[in-house]
This record gives structure tokens, C-alpha cells and sequence, in this order.
């Protein structure tokens, strides 16, 4: 099991900046994809970016030039520097950590920080 501790959403102003965090601990498997989704009142879940052990990276090209992912593998923590912020991007922040191993995919969910972005 994993469990994913997400802190660091909050309210803040339009053009305004957050950094989310998000630590990982339990039966950590080594090679690993950490990342974040948001899902905004009404809409699915959607993807903003994740991040591999060895450091590559995938965006919504939307939210690139303006949101930035990285990871810290000593503490098992990623990390969304979102700057920027525009009134749609509100919405609840969930961290997800996935691995495969011996061809399953194990898949864990953070309970979600809400980010509201006031205009």
C-alpha cells in the first residue's frame, strides 16, 4: 500500500502563484510515476502533469509555460509549482502515484486539495 499526502492548495488571487506538495510513504516501489489531476466542479478529472523517477515529464498542453512538476526521490515527494493562476484553474488537486510490476499497474489516489482561484 501507499498512501499520498497532498498539502499546499488554498485560495489565492488571479496571476497569483501555489505550490502544491505531495509525499509519498508505505511500499514504495522504486520506479514510479507520481503526478497530479484536477477535477473542477462538473467536469472529469483531467490530467496537469506527471513526473517519472528518472524525471521526464508530461503536461496538459495547456497548462504549460505556467505550471511546472518536479519530484524530490530522496523524500518521495512531487511537487506543482503553478504560477499564473487564472480563475479556471480552480478546481480539486489530486496526487497519483503509479508502477508496474510484474505486468500490473498499481494505481494510488491523494485525498485531493481544493485550489480556488478568485478573479
Amino acid at each position: 500500500q501507499v498512501q499520498l499526502v497532498e498539502s499546499g492548495g488554498g485560495v489565492v488571487q488571479a496571476g497569483g502563484s501555489l505550490r502544491l506538495s505531495c509525499a509519498a510513504s508505505g511500499s514504495i516501489f522504486s520506479i514510479n510515476t507520481m503526478g497530479w489531476f484536477r477535477q473542477a466542479p462538473g467536469k472529469q478529472r483531467e490530467l496537469v502533469a506527471v513526473i517519472t523517477t528518472g524525471g521526464s515529464t508530461n503536461y496538459a498542453e495547456s497548462l504549460k509555460g505556467r505550471f511546472t512538476i518536479s519530484r524530490d526521490n530522496a523524500k518521495n515527494t512531487v511537487y506543482l509549482q503553478m504560477n499564473s493562476l487564472k480563475p479556471e484553474d480552480t478546481a480539486d488537486y489530486y496526487c497519483r502515484f503509479t508502477y508496474y510490476r510484474l505486468g500490473n499497474e498499481y494505481v494510488y489516489w491523494g485525498q485531493g486539495t481544493q485550489v480556488t482561484v478568485s478573479s
